[in-house]
């Protein structure tokens, strides 16, 4: 059996990473806003909830990219 070496853990493109995630949960964000008009009352409020989790999980990614950005600016250390 062949021995797999562990990638080491390249964090140079997080943030691009985390930037474009953000951009399309935003995105879908919009989508789904869009289709609340053609949805029965049930479907928005489900709508709504999950739109109210990507806010929640933009939060998140923005304070990640924060961490990351700080984090290149020191060299990964």
């Amino acid at each position: 059996m062949a021995h797999h070496r562990p990638k080491p853990d390249d964090r140079s493109d997080n943030v691009e990473k985390l930037q474009d995630m953000v951009q399309n949960t935003i995105e879908n964000i919009e989508k789904a806003e869009e289709t609340m008009q053609f949805a029965s009352p049930e479907e928005r409020e489900k709508i709504a909830e999950k739109n109210k989790r990507r806010e929640e999980a933009i939060a998140a990614m923005r304070a990640e990219i924060k961490d990351e950005a700080a984090a290149r600016e020191n060299g990964y250390r």
